[in-house]
């Protein structure tokens, strides 16, 4: 009986640790709190974050994020990742410009926003913005600001509730990737 009891107390440990070593280094799961990134995700959506891409990589645009927020690390943020290191960014006349390039954006829940003065986005941090932008907490405001990479904690990559919308989360790296947007709205 006590060896049982033993084994049982080690498996248990075994499988803290692991469950421990997982949630650390691997994925989570978190919930969408508010509504920064109508219409993309909505509040209450269960997701899957993964945190394995990023160790090999950093962050691109398009990705959706999820960012300890600055001011209070405790706190999490999901937001798009709109542009990285070296980019210059700003809005304008209601549209958001990368290196001057204007970016068509069909994700966005409306297309109304506040010009933003150019800025340039330092290396190693990422620029992130709500799909709401009139809705947002996000690198426009200067509590948010530029996210150090040790700030993002992984990559958004299935929604695992509501489940009449589960499935895959798609970034919009591409050209390609708008073309299945709008195939899937």
């Amino acid at each position: 009986m006590l060896k049982e009891l033993i084994e049982l107390g080690k498996s248990m440990i075994i499988a803290i640790i692991a469950a421990f070593l997982i949630i650390t280094f691997v994925f989570e799961t978190v919930s969408v709190d508010g509504h920064s990134m109508d219409p993309t995700l909505s509040h209450k959506d269960r997701l899957i974050v993964e945190k394995v891409s990023y160790y090999f990589r950093a962050p691109k645009a398009g990705d959706i994020v999820v960012i300890k927020y600055p001011a209070n690390p405790k706190e999490k943020f999901i937001k798009r990742v709109v542009a990285v290191g070296g980019d210059k960014v700003r809005i304008e006349g209601d549209k958001l410009y990368i290196n001057n390039v204007p970016k068509d954006e069909p994700y966005i829940l409306e297309a109304n926003m506040r010009d933003f003065n150019e800025v340039t986005v330092p290396e190693n941090t990422v620029f992130v913005l709500g799909d709401n932008r009139n809705n947002s907490r996000d690198s426009r405001f200067s509590d948010v600001g530029f996210v150090s990479y040790k700030m993002v904690v992984g990559r958004a990559a299935l929604r695992i509730y509501p489940f009449s919308r589960f499935g895959k989360l798609t970034s919009f790296n591409d050209i390609n990737d708008l073309s299945v947007f709008a195939n899937n709205s």
